[in-house]
Protein backbone atom coordinates (compact mmCIF):
# COMPACT_ATOMS: atom_id res chain seq x y z
CA UNK A 1 0.00 0.00 0.00
CA UNK A 2 1.51 3.37 -0.94
CA UNK A 3 2.48 5.78 1.83
CA UNK A 4 2.88 9.53 1.50
CA UNK A 5 5.39 12.01 2.85
CA UNK A 6 6.94 15.38 1.98
CA UNK A 7 10.42 13.87 1.80
CA UNK A 8 10.52 10.64 3.81
CA UNK A 9 8.13 7.90 4.61
CA UNK A 10 6.05 8.54 7.67
CA UNK A 11 6.14 6.06 10.56
CA UNK A 12 3.40 3.49 10.40
CA UNK A 13 0.36 4.32 12.50
CA UNK A 14 -2.90 2.51 13.11
CA UNK A 15 -5.75 4.96 12.52
CA UNK A 16 -8.46 5.20 15.14
CA UNK A 17 -12.06 5.89 14.33
CA UNK A 18 -14.91 7.34 16.28
CA UNK A 19 -18.20 5.54 16.81
CA UNK A 20 -19.87 8.14 14.59
CA UNK A 21 -17.45 7.49 11.74
CA UNK A 22 -17.96 3.74 12.00
CA UNK A 23 -21.68 4.29 11.58
CA UNK A 24 -21.11 6.58 8.61
CA UNK A 25 -18.80 4.14 6.87
CA UNK A 26 -21.31 1.34 7.26
CA UNK A 27 -24.08 3.42 5.78
CA UNK A 28 -22.43 3.24 2.36
CA UNK A 29 -23.37 -0.40 1.94
CA UNK A 30 -26.95 0.46 2.69
CA UNK A 31 -27.06 2.85 -0.24
CA UNK A 32 -26.81 0.08 -2.78
CA UNK A 33 -23.47 1.49 -3.94
CA UNK A 34 -20.53 -0.86 -4.34
CA UNK A 35 -17.41 0.05 -2.40
CA UNK A 36 -15.66 0.42 -5.77
CA UNK A 37 -17.63 3.65 -6.20
CA UNK A 38 -15.96 5.05 -3.11
CA UNK A 39 -12.38 3.84 -3.42
CA UNK A 40 -11.02 7.35 -3.58
CA UNK A 41 -12.94 8.83 -0.67
CA UNK A 42 -10.80 9.91 2.26
CA UNK A 43 -12.63 10.52 5.56
CA UNK A 44 -12.04 13.69 7.52
CA UNK A 45 -13.26 11.83 10.60
CA UNK A 46 -9.99 9.90 10.92
CA UNK A 47 -7.96 11.26 13.80
CA UNK A 48 -4.65 10.71 12.05
CA UNK A 49 -3.61 12.56 8.91
CA UNK A 50 -1.50 11.07 6.19
CA UNK A 51 1.89 12.63 5.85
CA UNK A 52 2.38 14.56 2.65
CA UNK A 53 -0.69 16.75 2.92
CA UNK A 54 -0.12 20.44 2.91
CA UNK A 55 -0.85 22.99 5.58
CA UNK A 56 -2.38 26.41 5.25
CA UNK A 57 -5.33 27.61 3.25
CA UNK A 58 -7.17 24.89 1.36
CA UNK A 59 -7.31 25.42 -2.39
CA UNK A 60 -9.24 23.80 -5.22
CA UNK A 61 -8.71 23.01 -8.91
CA UNK A 62 -11.22 22.45 -11.70
CA UNK A 63 -9.50 20.66 -14.59
CA UNK A 64 -11.67 20.88 -17.70
CA UNK A 65 -10.65 18.23 -20.23
CA UNK A 66 -11.60 18.49 -23.90
CA UNK A 67 -11.30 14.93 -25.19
CA UNK A 68 -10.39 14.94 -28.87
CA UNK A 69 -8.18 18.04 -28.89
CA UNK A 70 -9.12 21.70 -29.33
CA UNK A 71 -7.63 23.46 -32.38
CA UNK A 72 -5.50 26.40 -31.28
CA UNK A 73 -6.00 28.27 -34.58
CA UNK A 74 -9.77 28.18 -34.20
CA UNK A 75 -9.96 29.21 -30.53
CA UNK A 76 -7.27 31.02 -28.54
CA UNK A 77 -4.30 31.42 -30.91
CA UNK A 78 -5.72 32.64 -34.19
CA UNK A 79 -3.47 33.50 -37.11
CA UNK A 80 -5.47 36.05 -39.14
CA UNK A 81 -2.46 37.05 -41.27
CA UNK A 82 -1.61 33.48 -42.30
CA UNK A 83 -2.76 31.96 -45.62
CA UNK A 84 -6.36 30.75 -45.78
CA UNK A 85 -5.38 27.10 -45.46
CA UNK A 86 -3.75 27.97 -42.11
CA UNK A 87 -6.10 30.54 -40.58
CA UNK A 88 -9.33 28.64 -41.31
CA UNK A 89 -12.82 30.10 -41.53
CA UNK A 90 -13.14 31.93 -38.22
CA UNK A 91 -12.27 35.54 -37.51
CA UNK A 92 -10.73 36.94 -34.32
CA UNK A 93 -12.50 39.37 -32.03
CA UNK A 94 -11.05 41.69 -29.44
CA UNK A 95 -11.41 40.86 -25.77
CA UNK A 96 -11.63 43.23 -22.83
CA UNK A 97 -7.85 43.02 -22.66
CA UNK A 98 -6.12 45.37 -25.14
CA UNK A 99 -4.23 43.44 -27.78
CA UNK A 100 -5.71 40.05 -26.86
CA UNK A 101 -7.95 38.41 -29.47
CA UNK A 102 -9.75 35.08 -29.55
CA UNK A 103 -12.29 33.36 -31.79
CA UNK A 104 -15.41 35.30 -32.73
CA UNK A 105 -17.56 32.41 -31.52
CA UNK A 106 -16.43 32.78 -27.91
CA UNK A 107 -17.94 36.22 -27.23
CA UNK A 108 -18.85 35.66 -23.59
CA UNK A 109 -15.32 34.59 -22.71
CA UNK A 110 -13.98 37.57 -24.64
CA UNK A 111 -15.97 39.84 -22.32
CA UNK A 112 -14.37 38.18 -19.28
CA UNK A 113 -10.73 38.19 -20.36
CA UNK A 114 -9.83 40.04 -17.15
CA UNK A 115 -10.59 36.77 -15.34
CA UNK A 116 -8.50 34.33 -17.39
CA UNK A 117 -5.11 33.81 -19.02
CA UNK A 118 -3.61 31.68 -21.80
CA UNK A 119 -0.56 29.57 -22.33
CA UNK A 120 -0.04 29.34 -26.10
CA UNK A 121 3.09 27.21 -26.05
CA UNK A 122 2.37 23.88 -24.35
CA UNK A 123 3.99 21.06 -26.32
CA UNK A 124 4.44 17.29 -26.29
CA UNK A 125 5.53 14.83 -29.00
CA UNK A 126 2.46 12.60 -29.50
CA UNK A 127 -0.26 12.84 -32.13
CA UNK A 128 -2.01 9.70 -30.86
CA UNK A 129 -5.30 10.02 -28.99
CA UNK A 130 -4.60 7.40 -26.34
CA UNK A 131 -1.04 8.50 -25.66
CA UNK A 132 -2.17 12.14 -25.71
CA UNK A 133 -4.89 11.44 -23.15
CA UNK A 134 -2.39 9.66 -20.93
CA UNK A 135 0.12 12.51 -21.26
CA UNK A 136 -2.30 15.33 -20.48
CA UNK A 137 -4.28 13.51 -17.79
CA UNK A 138 -1.16 12.41 -15.91
CA UNK A 139 1.15 15.35 -16.65
CA UNK A 140 3.91 13.01 -17.87
CA UNK A 141 5.25 13.38 -21.42
CA UNK A 142 6.78 9.91 -21.73
CA UNK A 143 4.30 7.06 -21.61
CA UNK A 144 5.22 4.29 -19.14
CA UNK A 145 6.76 0.92 -20.03
CA UNK A 146 4.02 -1.47 -21.08
CA UNK A 147 1.67 1.34 -22.15
CA UNK A 148 -1.35 -0.07 -23.96
CA UNK A 149 -3.25 2.40 -26.17
CA UNK A 150 -6.43 0.33 -26.09
CA UNK A 151 -6.78 -0.24 -22.34
CA UNK A 152 -5.69 1.17 -18.99
CA UNK A 153 -2.83 -0.79 -17.41
CA UNK A 154 -1.77 -1.17 -13.77
CA UNK A 155 1.63 0.21 -14.77
CA UNK A 156 0.22 3.49 -16.12
CA UNK A 157 1.30 6.70 -14.44
CA UNK A 158 -1.28 7.95 -11.94
CA UNK A 159 -3.63 10.62 -13.21
CA UNK A 160 -3.47 14.15 -11.82
CA UNK A 161 -6.87 13.50 -10.23
CA UNK A 162 -5.56 10.33 -8.57
CA UNK A 163 -2.55 12.21 -7.18
CA UNK A 164 -4.92 14.80 -5.72
CA UNK A 165 -7.08 12.01 -4.34
CA UNK A 166 -4.12 10.46 -2.56
CA UNK A 167 -2.03 13.35 -1.26
CA UNK A 168 -4.44 16.18 -0.47
CA UNK A 169 -6.26 16.40 2.82
CA UNK A 170 -10.01 15.78 2.53
CA UNK A 171 -12.29 18.57 3.69
CA UNK A 172 -15.77 18.46 5.15
CA UNK A 173 -15.86 14.65 4.98
CA UNK A 174 -15.92 14.84 1.18
CA UNK A 175 -13.80 13.09 -1.48
CA UNK A 176 -10.57 14.92 -2.31
CA UNK A 177 -10.92 14.34 -6.07
CA UNK A 178 -13.91 13.79 -8.35
CA UNK A 179 -14.21 13.14 -12.10
CA UNK A 180 -17.50 13.87 -13.86
CA UNK A 181 -19.86 13.40 -15.63
CA UNK A 182 -18.53 10.09 -16.93
CA UNK A 183 -15.42 8.08 -17.70
CA UNK A 184 -13.79 8.76 -21.06
CA UNK A 185 -14.81 5.95 -23.41
CA UNK A 186 -14.06 5.57 -27.10
CA UNK A 187 -16.94 4.85 -29.50
CA UNK A 188 -15.52 1.31 -29.83
CA UNK A 189 -16.36 0.93 -26.10
CA UNK A 190 -12.72 0.76 -25.00
CA UNK A 191 -11.85 2.77 -21.91
CA UNK A 192 -9.23 5.43 -22.60
CA UNK A 193 -6.04 5.11 -20.48
CA UNK A 194 -4.68 7.83 -18.23
CA UNK A 195 -7.77 8.44 -16.09
CA UNK A 196 -6.92 6.18 -13.19
CA UNK A 197 -4.38 5.66 -10.41
CA UNK A 198 -2.28 3.20 -12.43
CA UNK A 199 0.80 2.11 -10.52
CA UNK A 200 -0.56 3.53 -7.26
CA UNK A 201 -3.34 0.95 -7.26
CA UNK A 202 -7.08 1.24 -7.93
CA UNK A 203 -7.87 2.24 -4.35
CA UNK A 204 -6.48 5.67 -5.25
CA UNK A 205 -8.69 6.14 -8.30
CA UNK A 206 -10.64 9.39 -8.13
CA UNK A 207 -14.36 9.15 -7.50
CA UNK A 208 -16.17 8.95 -10.86
CA UNK A 209 -19.65 10.47 -10.82
CA UNK A 210 -21.47 8.72 -13.64
CA UNK A 211 -24.20 11.24 -14.40
CA UNK A 212 -24.33 10.58 -18.11
CA UNK A 213 -23.30 6.99 -18.79
CA UNK A 214 -21.94 6.55 -22.28
CA UNK A 215 -24.36 4.68 -24.50
CA UNK A 216 -24.25 6.07 -28.03
CA UNK A 217 -22.05 7.38 -30.82
CA UNK A 218 -23.09 10.92 -30.04
CA UNK A 219 -20.76 13.79 -29.24
CA UNK A 220 -21.06 17.02 -27.35
CA UNK A 221 -23.38 18.76 -24.94
CA UNK A 222 -26.45 16.59 -25.16
CA UNK A 223 -29.37 16.82 -25.43
CA UNK A 224 -29.41 20.34 -26.84
CA UNK A 225 -26.14 20.24 -28.77
CA UNK A 226 -25.52 16.54 -29.42
CA UNK A 227 -24.11 15.81 -32.86
CA UNK A 228 -22.18 13.27 -34.91
CA UNK A 229 -18.88 14.17 -36.57
CA UNK A 230 -19.73 12.03 -39.58
CA UNK A 231 -23.45 12.82 -39.57
CA UNK A 232 -24.49 9.19 -39.69
CA UNK A 233 -28.27 8.60 -39.94
CA UNK A 234 -30.25 7.15 -37.06
CA UNK A 235 -27.52 7.76 -34.50
CA UNK A 236 -28.64 6.78 -30.96
CA UNK A 237 -29.13 9.81 -28.75
CA UNK A 238 -28.64 10.39 -25.03
CA UNK A 239 -31.51 12.07 -23.26
CA UNK A 240 -30.86 11.72 -19.52
CA UNK A 241 -28.38 13.58 -17.37
CA UNK A 242 -29.11 12.66 -13.80
CA UNK A 243 -27.45 12.43 -10.43
CA UNK A 244 -26.65 8.92 -9.21
CA UNK A 245 -29.15 7.77 -6.62
CA UNK A 246 -27.32 8.33 -3.35
CA UNK A 247 -30.28 8.10 -1.02
CA UNK A 248 -31.94 4.73 -1.46
CA UNK A 249 -30.59 1.23 -0.90
CA UNK A 250 -30.87 -1.33 -3.65
CA UNK A 251 -34.28 -2.95 -3.70
CA UNK A 252 -36.25 0.03 -2.45
CA UNK A 253 -38.35 0.93 -5.45
CA UNK A 254 -41.22 3.40 -5.67
CA UNK A 255 -43.76 0.98 -4.21
CA UNK A 256 -41.72 0.23 -1.13
CA UNK A 257 -41.23 3.90 -0.39
CA UNK A 258 -44.86 4.13 0.63
CA UNK A 259 -43.80 2.60 3.92
CA UNK A 260 -40.82 4.73 4.98
CA UNK A 261 -40.68 2.94 8.31
CA UNK A 262 -39.28 -0.11 6.57
CA UNK A 263 -36.40 1.95 5.18
CA UNK A 264 -35.74 3.57 8.56
CA UNK A 265 -35.87 0.22 10.25
CA UNK A 266 -33.25 -1.20 7.92
CA UNK A 267 -31.00 1.79 8.60
CA UNK A 268 -31.39 1.36 12.35
CA UNK A 269 -30.63 -2.36 12.17
CA UNK A 270 -27.44 -1.81 10.21
CA UNK A 271 -26.33 0.94 12.58
CA UNK A 272 -26.91 -1.38 15.52
CA UNK A 273 -24.76 -4.03 13.87
CA UNK A 274 -22.02 -1.50 13.22
CA UNK A 275 -22.08 -0.36 16.83
CA UNK A 276 -21.57 -3.95 17.89
CA UNK A 277 -18.74 -4.71 15.47
CA UNK A 278 -16.95 -1.37 15.14
CA UNK A 279 -14.87 -1.94 18.24
CA UNK A 280 -13.55 -5.30 17.11
CA UNK A 281 -13.54 -5.13 13.32
CA UNK A 282 -10.45 -3.68 11.66
CA UNK A 283 -11.77 -1.64 8.75
CA UNK A 284 -9.71 -1.95 5.61
CA UNK A 285 -8.42 1.21 3.98
CA UNK A 286 -11.34 1.54 1.60
CA UNK A 287 -13.89 1.42 4.40
CA UNK A 288 -11.77 3.78 6.42
CA UNK A 289 -12.06 6.23 3.53
CA UNK A 290 -15.81 5.90 3.00
CA UNK A 291 -18.21 8.69 3.95
CA UNK A 292 -21.89 8.84 4.70
CA UNK A 293 -23.64 9.90 1.55
CA UNK A 294 -26.97 9.02 3.15
CA UNK A 295 -26.91 11.79 5.73
CA UNK A 296 -24.75 14.51 4.14
CA UNK A 297 -26.92 16.78 2.01
CA UNK A 298 -23.93 18.73 0.66
CA UNK A 299 -22.82 15.99 -1.70
CA UNK A 300 -26.37 15.14 -2.80
CA UNK A 301 -27.27 18.77 -3.44
CA UNK A 302 -24.01 19.38 -5.31
CA UNK A 303 -24.63 16.44 -7.62
CA UNK A 304 -28.35 16.90 -8.25
CA UNK A 305 -27.88 19.84 -10.62
CA UNK A 306 -30.98 19.18 -12.70
CA UNK A 307 -33.00 20.13 -9.63
CA UNK A 308 -31.26 23.53 -9.39
CA UNK A 309 -33.40 26.65 -9.88
CA UNK A 310 -34.37 27.06 -13.51
CA UNK A 311 -32.64 30.44 -13.81
CA UNK A 312 -29.35 28.87 -12.63
CA UNK A 313 -29.62 26.02 -15.11
CA UNK A 314 -30.43 28.41 -17.93
CA UNK A 315 -27.42 30.56 -17.06
CA UNK A 316 -25.08 27.58 -17.35
CA UNK A 317 -27.05 25.90 -20.12
CA UNK A 318 -29.47 23.01 -19.78
CA UNK A 319 -27.12 20.51 -21.35
CA UNK A 320 -24.35 18.19 -20.22
CA UNK A 321 -21.66 20.90 -20.44
CA UNK A 322 -23.66 23.37 -18.36
CA UNK A 323 -24.78 20.81 -15.79
CA UNK A 324 -21.23 19.46 -15.46
CA UNK A 325 -19.65 22.83 -14.76
CA UNK A 326 -22.46 23.74 -12.38
CA UNK A 327 -21.80 20.49 -10.53
CA UNK A 328 -18.08 21.29 -10.45
CA UNK A 329 -18.78 24.69 -8.90
CA UNK A 330 -21.01 23.15 -6.24
CA UNK A 331 -18.47 20.45 -5.39
CA UNK A 332 -15.72 23.04 -4.98
CA UNK A 333 -18.00 25.11 -2.77
CA UNK A 334 -18.73 22.01 -0.69
CA UNK A 335 -15.02 21.29 -0.20
CA UNK A 336 -13.76 18.93 -2.94
CA UNK A 337 -10.11 19.70 -3.72
CA UNK A 338 -9.95 18.75 -7.40
CA UNK A 339 -12.77 18.26 -9.88
CA UNK A 340 -12.00 17.00 -13.38
CA UNK A 341 -14.79 17.82 -15.83
CA UNK A 342 -14.83 15.95 -19.12
CA UNK A 343 -16.59 18.29 -21.55
CA UNK A 344 -17.65 15.66 -24.02
CA UNK A 345 -16.96 11.96 -24.32
CA UNK A 346 -15.91 9.82 -27.27
CA UNK A 347 -13.25 12.36 -28.40
CA UNK A 348 -15.91 15.01 -28.88
CA UNK A 349 -13.38 17.69 -29.92
CA UNK A 350 -11.76 15.49 -32.61
CA UNK A 351 -12.69 17.79 -35.50
CA UNK A 352 -11.12 16.04 -38.50
CA UNK A 353 -14.09 17.09 -40.59
CA UNK A 354 -17.11 19.38 -40.43
CA UNK A 355 -14.88 21.30 -38.00
CA UNK A 356 -16.10 24.82 -38.56
CA UNK A 357 -19.88 24.26 -38.47
CA UNK A 358 -19.58 21.86 -35.54
CA UNK A 359 -17.38 24.21 -33.53
CA UNK A 360 -19.57 27.21 -34.36
CA UNK A 361 -22.96 25.61 -33.80
CA UNK A 362 -22.41 22.67 -31.44
CA UNK A 363 -19.26 23.00 -29.35
CA UNK A 364 -18.51 26.66 -28.74
CA UNK A 365 -21.98 27.86 -27.69
CA UNK A 366 -22.36 25.54 -24.66
CA UNK A 367 -18.67 25.86 -23.73
CA UNK A 368 -18.68 29.65 -23.93
CA UNK A 369 -21.89 29.89 -21.90
CA UNK A 370 -21.07 27.34 -19.20
CA UNK A 371 -17.45 28.40 -18.65
CA UNK A 372 -18.49 32.06 -18.45
CA UNK A 373 -21.16 31.23 -15.88
CA UNK A 374 -18.60 29.29 -13.85
CA UNK A 375 -16.19 32.23 -13.89
CA UNK A 376 -18.94 34.64 -12.85
CA UNK A 377 -20.15 32.48 -9.98
CA UNK A 378 -16.70 31.79 -8.58
CA UNK A 379 -15.75 35.45 -8.91
CA UNK A 380 -18.95 36.71 -7.30
CA UNK A 381 -18.66 34.23 -4.41
CA UNK A 382 -15.03 35.10 -3.77
CA UNK A 383 -13.87 31.56 -4.59
CA UNK A 384 -12.07 32.33 -7.85
CA UNK A 385 -8.91 33.48 -6.09
CA UNK A 386 -8.61 30.11 -4.35
CA UNK A 387 -9.84 27.97 -7.27
CA UNK A 388 -7.60 27.33 -10.26
CA UNK A 389 -9.36 26.50 -13.54
CA UNK A 390 -7.36 24.72 -16.25
CA UNK A 391 -8.81 23.76 -19.64
CA UNK A 392 -6.87 21.61 -22.12
CA UNK A 393 -7.20 18.68 -24.50
CA UNK A 394 -4.84 15.84 -25.31
CA UNK A 395 -3.21 17.90 -28.08
CA UNK A 396 -3.80 20.78 -30.47
CA UNK A 397 -4.59 20.46 -34.16
CA UNK A 398 -2.64 20.77 -37.38
CA UNK A 399 -1.68 24.17 -38.76
CA UNK A 400 -3.07 23.27 -42.15
CA UNK A 401 -6.75 22.68 -42.73
CA UNK A 402 -7.24 19.20 -44.18
CA UNK A 403 -10.07 17.27 -45.82
CA UNK A 404 -10.86 13.55 -45.64
CA UNK A 405 -13.66 13.29 -48.22
CA UNK A 406 -14.13 9.57 -47.67
CA UNK A 407 -15.35 10.34 -44.14
CA UNK A 408 -16.45 13.98 -44.05
CA UNK A 409 -18.26 16.40 -46.32
CA UNK A 410 -16.31 19.40 -45.06
CA UNK A 411 -12.72 20.01 -43.93
CA UNK A 412 -11.15 20.09 -40.48
CA UNK A 413 -7.78 19.65 -38.80
CA UNK A 414 -5.83 16.59 -37.74
CA UNK A 415 -3.96 15.73 -34.51
CA UNK A 416 -1.04 17.92 -33.46
CA UNK A 417 0.84 17.47 -30.20
CA UNK A 418 3.58 19.98 -30.98
CA UNK A 419 1.63 22.94 -29.63
CA UNK A 420 -1.71 23.75 -28.03
CA UNK A 421 -3.30 26.60 -26.14
CA UNK A 422 -4.21 25.97 -22.50
CA UNK A 423 -6.74 28.13 -20.65
CA UNK A 424 -6.11 29.18 -17.03
CA UNK A 425 -8.21 31.20 -14.60
CA UNK A 426 -8.39 31.85 -10.87
CA UNK A 427 -5.99 30.54 -8.27
CA UNK A 428 -3.91 33.71 -8.43
CA UNK A 429 -3.67 33.74 -12.26
CA UNK A 430 -3.39 37.27 -13.67
CA UNK A 431 -6.32 37.94 -15.95
CA UNK A 432 -5.54 39.02 -19.52
CA UNK A 433 -2.10 37.41 -19.28
CA UNK A 434 -0.59 35.38 -22.13
CA UNK A 435 2.38 33.08 -21.54
CA UNK A 436 4.37 31.86 -24.52
CA UNK A 437 3.65 32.05 -28.21
CA UNK A 438 3.53 29.79 -31.22
CA UNK A 439 5.24 30.47 -34.52
CA UNK A 440 3.55 32.39 -37.33
CA UNK A 441 1.56 29.39 -38.53
CA UNK A 442 0.75 27.96 -35.08
CA UNK A 443 2.84 24.84 -35.57
CA UNK A 444 5.49 24.96 -32.83
CA UNK A 445 6.29 26.98 -29.72
CA UNK A 446 8.15 30.18 -30.54
CA UNK A 447 8.74 31.37 -26.98
CA UNK A 448 8.44 30.08 -23.41
CA UNK A 449 7.80 26.47 -24.35
CA UNK A 450 5.83 24.65 -21.65
CA UNK A 451 5.31 20.96 -20.98
CA UNK A 452 2.55 18.79 -19.52
CA UNK A 453 4.82 18.39 -16.50
CA UNK A 454 4.73 22.15 -15.98
CA UNK A 455 0.96 22.21 -16.28
CA UNK A 456 0.65 19.44 -13.69
CA UNK A 457 3.10 21.23 -11.40
CA UNK A 458 0.95 24.36 -11.70
CA UNK A 459 -2.05 22.33 -10.53
CA UNK A 460 -0.16 20.81 -7.60
CA UNK A 461 1.19 24.24 -6.67
CA UNK A 462 -2.36 25.64 -6.69
CA UNK A 463 -3.41 22.82 -4.36
CA UNK A 464 -0.71 23.98 -1.96
CA UNK A 465 1.44 20.85 -2.36
CA UNK A 466 5.17 21.38 -1.81
CA UNK A 467 7.58 20.03 -4.42
CA UNK A 468 8.91 17.51 -1.90
CA UNK A 469 5.68 15.49 -1.78
CA UNK A 470 6.16 11.83 -2.68
CA UNK A 471 4.31 8.57 -2.36
CA UNK A 472 6.04 5.28 -1.54
CA UNK A 473 5.27 1.93 -3.13
CA UNK A 474 5.32 -1.50 -1.49
CA UNK A 475 9.12 -1.58 -1.68
CA UNK A 476 9.35 1.82 0.03
CA UNK A 477 10.56 3.51 -3.15
CA UNK A 478 9.63 7.21 -3.30
CA UNK A 479 7.67 8.54 -6.27
CA UNK A 480 7.69 12.31 -6.34
CA UNK A 481 4.77 14.02 -8.01
CA UNK A 482 6.59 17.08 -9.41
CA UNK A 483 8.28 16.47 -12.78
CA UNK A 484 8.29 20.09 -13.87
CA UNK A 485 8.03 23.63 -12.57
CA UNK A 486 4.84 25.63 -12.03
CA UNK A 487 4.19 28.20 -14.77
CA UNK A 488 4.82 31.15 -12.48
CA UNK A 489 4.56 33.60 -15.38
CA UNK A 490 0.80 33.07 -15.21
CA UNK A 491 0.68 34.62 -11.75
Amino acid sequence: MPQFSPAHRAPAAHPRFSRRFALQAGSVGLLGLGMNHLQALQSAAAETERAGTTTGKARSVIYIFLSGGLGQHDSFDMKPDAPAEIRGEFKPISTNTPGLQICEHLPMLAQRSHLWALCRSLSHPSNDHSAGHHIMLTGRTLVPPGFNPVAPMPTDWPSIASIASAVTQPRNNLPPAVVLPEKLIHYSRRVIPGQFAGEMGPKYDPWFIESSPYSSLGYGAYPEYEFDHQERPNMPRRSAFQAPNLTLPEGFGGGRLVNRLELLGQIDRQRADLERFAAIEQFDRTRQGAISLLTDRRIRDAIDVTAAPVEVQERYGKNSFGWSLLMARRLVEAGVNLVQVNLGNNETWDTHGEAFPHLKDKLYPPTDQALSALLDDLHDSGLLDSTLIVMAGEFGRTPKVTHLPQHYKLPGRDHWGAVQSVFFAGGGVRGGNVVGSSDKIGAFPASQKQTPENMAATIYHALGLPDTVAWHDDLNRPHHIYYGEPILALL
